[in-house]
């Protein structure tokens, strides 16, 4: 009779392969929040600089778009959330990455209410414009931490992308022009950009 029981090399092998598969589709969940987010905030930021311009929409259909951004951003962030939600995590190397962005996540709605409480005390818009630029650090000491495990260099370059943005937008402050701009240019290509990226390399792994 043939034994057609694996080798112990063929079942480790195929355990790897099952790592890997798991890990692109934990990315793929990520990656689409990261293109997401990272075109629909764009858009946002283009739009306020056209504001500048006097290119606006009428009220309430200006309320209505920029409400209407974050609203389409929370029910695709629950769609994939919901389509994604019996994948496995990847390992525990794809759950400790997952953890670093939800910490992130978290701090970022602790600095909402940090900021934004200040900002109405003050009576100050200023306030509120620091707001973006902590966030855009944090971002960028997720991606350097993403680095330092995976040993990707694009990671480092998205990560220290990040943190230059942060400074830039920091000096820029009272300019409102180049303070959306940056903005902007680094939600399309820090965060949207490297969505895509992720998404083609899940897509091919899986």
């Amino acid at each position: 009779m043939t034994d057609h029981t694996p080798t112990t090399a063929e079942q480790d092998l195929a355990f790897m392969r099952s790592l890997v598969d798991q890990g692109a589709r934990a990315r793929l969940s990520g990656a689409s929040l990261f293109v997401l987010g990272g075109v629909l905030y764009g858009v946002q930021c283009l739009y306020h600089w056209g504001q500048l311009h006097g290119v606006s929409l009428p009220e309430p259909w200006n309320l209505i778009f920029v409400a209407g951004i974050t609203v389409v951003f929370l029910i695709g962030l629950s769609v994939i959330s919901w389509r994604d939600r019996n994948r496995p995590s990847g390992g525990v190397v794809g759950r400790a990455l997952a953890g670093i962005f939800a910490g992130a996540g978290l701090a970022n709605l602790a600095m909402v209410f940090v900021f934004a409480l200040n900002a109405a005390r003050e009576h100050s818009a200023f306030v509120w414009m620091l707001y973006p630029p902590v966030i855009f650090a944090l971002q960028g000491a997720c991606w350097i931490a993403v680095w330092q495990v995976q040993k990707r260099g694009w990671h480092a370059l998205v990560g220290f992308g990040w943190l230059l943005t942060a400074a830039a937008m920091g000096w820029f402050v009272r300019n409102t022009e180049a303070y959306v701009l940056i903005a902007a240019a680094a939600l399309f290509v820090l965060m949207a950009l490297p969505g895509w990226v992720l998404m083609r390399q899940a897509r091919t792994e899986a």
